[in-house]
């Protein structure tokens, strides 16, 4: 049974969204997952696709920034957003002892799919795969995901909603100490005269209870029920999509602000935490640089207009993290055995804003 999302649980958060919400507003983004569920494997995992936009199978440069809060974690192929400013492929993200496979497996389907520019030139497959640690509702050192896990995941992705919580990577993750997992949110922003969208999709795996902060309620200090660490070690990752065009560097810049999102919960970033962002633009298509000529040329929104991108990736950001934690159920885990992972009472959190907003 589909949950009812923060909105519609009367939480006010500010902003604009687009139609549905969620980071496919942005137009040809699509999302795939697959999800791994199997108790008796003790098995709760899986893997998310993020495609930045058709390409009919020829690899096109997608302009993009990277950022980290706190690095006790794992994002490949930023080392090349780094220094090249753009990136091929989908993006992924598993758990955290999964990159492997899932690398092999985006690399063979990038293989196949630019199957002709392999076979012409020298080309490279780095596509950007991401983690967090499932371990506590996950056997982990099973390694469940294989490489055509990857590839389903991949192959189907679509537009359209974006199912969430225990979806996809966000199978077996945890967010202040309730169940966590896969969320997504979306804005619209209004510059030179016209309207672009922002997306964000979260795969929240982090967070104390006593941190979390809903739009100025300390909610983790009055739900309290079902805690069970000490200390936060968890992560977050976060991928922004928007189709304004901007530069790596500027995208550098709206990837940093996913932090301030993800802070608007309460979390300080937490020393175990691997809490790490991509901001990509779907803009400006064009050849890979070594198909171009000597020249190039690129139309980029002014950064000196650009606090209203930056006000959309924190809204963004900090709706899809609550957005992950409504969708959630409760959850038995598998270390410690005995422990149930709860999901947040929306019934309750709801009430709270009730009281707050009559």
């Amino acid at each position: 049974m589909t949950r009812p999302r923060a909105r519609a649980l009367g939480l006010p958060f500010p902003g604009t969204p687009g139609p549905l919400n969620a980071i496919t507003d942005v137009p040809g983004v699509r999302v795939g997952f697959c999800t791994l569920t199997d108790p008796a494997k003790k098995m709760r995992t899986g893997v998310t696709a993020v495609l930045p936009r058709p390409d009919a199978g020829n690899p096109l440069p997608v302009m993009a920034g990277h950022a980290v809060l706190n690095g006790n974690g794992e994002m490949t192929g930023t080392h090349w957003i780094d220094d090249a400013g753009y990136f091929i492929g989908p993006v992924c993200i598993t758990n955290t002892h999964s990159i492997g496979a899932v690398h092999h497996g985006a690399t063979r389907w990038m293989i196949d799919h630019y199957a002709e520019f392999f076979r012409k030139d020298h080309g490279w497959a780095m596509p950007v795969v991401a983690e967090t640690y499932d371990g506590v509702l996950n056997d982990i050192t099973a390694l469940h995901v294989t490489p055509d896990h990857a590839i389903e995941a991949i192959r189907s992705a679509s537009g359209g909603p974006v199912a969430e919580g225990s979806t996809g990577g966000g199978n077996g993750m945890i967010a202040y100490e309730f169940k966590g997992g896969t969320g997504t949110a979306s804005r619209l922003v209004t510059l030179g005269g016209q309207t672009f969208t922002l997306g964000a999709l979260v795969q929240a795996n982090h967070g104390a209870r006593e941190w979390l902060n809903i739009l100025g309620q300390p909610v983790g200090r009055m739900l309290t029920e079902g805690t069970f660490r000490r200390k936060e070690t968890g992560s977050i990752i976060v991928v922004i999509a928007t189709d304004a065009p901007l530069s790596a560097l500027s995208l550098r810049h709206v990837a940093r602000r996913a932090g301030l999102g993800v802070g608007r919960g309460g979390t300080p970033g937490g020393n175990s935490s691997g809490d790490i962002f991509l901001a990509f633009s779907t803009a400006d298509i064009g050849p890979l640089p070594q198909q171009h000529g000597t020249f190039t040329e690129r139309r980029e929104i002014n950064n000196e207009v650009i606090d209203p991108i930056y006000l959309a990736a924190v809204e963004a950001v900090e709706e899809a993290i609550v957005n992950a934690m409504v969708a959630g159920e409760d959850v038995a885990a598998v270390k410690p055995e005995g422990l149930t992972i709860r999901a947040i009472d929306t019934q309750r959190l709801a009430a709270l804003f009730q009281k707050e907003n009559p």
